[in-house]
């Protein structure tokens, strides 16, 4: 029995409230379950020097979490002068994950920041912003189509979704909440487009190693959940 009293195969309950930022030119606040995250994309009439006059755009990311965020309170990192690891390596995903679906050569010489803030944690917090990145992502891309900049469909290529599976009390599960991430026996995060493509695979064996069959029965488990969260995508941006 999870902790949640969820079955092995259910997500947390996925919502997306769209323009939850009136500045941004695109924005949404994602919840998977309790962990609340604060996507805004924000567009910018340049790209970085190393790409400059070559004809392409750029989709980057920044990622961190406020300070009450979790149970204790949490410096923020800009008061210590330097972000940590995780957060180096949890922005970079979502950069990857998101610029796997856009043409960046359709998109001409700009650049998208897609800014996640974590306002709540309870696990899941890289697999949120990436989902709830794309949506802030694409109404950005609308936000140009409108002033004739681009065509969407002409720059966004395909949706892309994340979700997290693991195995908990040995039994594979998907979407863990802190209580399930914390004591997992292997921990998995499956990045994936609308179409069924892979994108990332992050997989970890907190104890005993996990045999190729478990880790088919997580694949089987975040392709089924990544389909699901395209799907509310979908109705999201209807």
């Amino acid at each position: 029995m999870r902790p949640s009293g969820r079955q092995t195969n259910q997500m947390r309950k996925v919502s997306f409230e769209r323009n939850f930022s009136k500045h941004a030119e695109g924005s949404c606040l994602v919840k998977f379950g309790d962990t609340h995250v604060l996507c805004t994309a924000s567009l910018e009439d340049k790209t970085p020097p190393w790409l400059r006059n070559s004809g392409k755009g750029w989709v980057t990311a920044e990622y961190g979490m406020l300070p009450r965020a979790t149970g204790e309170r949490m410096k923020r990192e800009a008061a210590a002068g330097k972000q940590g690891g995780r957060t180096q390596e949890i922005q970079r995903l979502i950069g990857r994950s998101l610029r796997a679906v856009i043409d960046l050569e359709a998109l001409g010489e700009r650049q998208i920041t897609v800014d996640c803030d974590v306002i709540q944690a309870d696990g899941g917090t890289r697999t949120a912003s990436i989902t709830g990145g794309w949506v802030a992502l694409y109404d950005c891309l609308k936000w140009m189509e409108a002033r004739s900049m681009i065509k969407v469909e002409k720059v966004l290529k395909d949706h892309v979704a994340a979700i997290s599976c693991g195995i908990f009390a040995s039994q594979p599960v998907i979407d863990l909440d802190y209580l399930e991430d914390s004591a997992a026996e292997t921990d998995a995060n499956f990045v994936m487009t609308g179409a069924g493509g892979i994108v990332e695979v992050q997989g970890t064996a907190e104890g005993a190693p996990f045999s190729q069959e478990e880790f088919l029965q997580l694949l089987a488990l975040a392709q089924a959940g990544t389909q699901e969260l395209v799907a509310l995508q979908k109705q999201a941006i209807a």
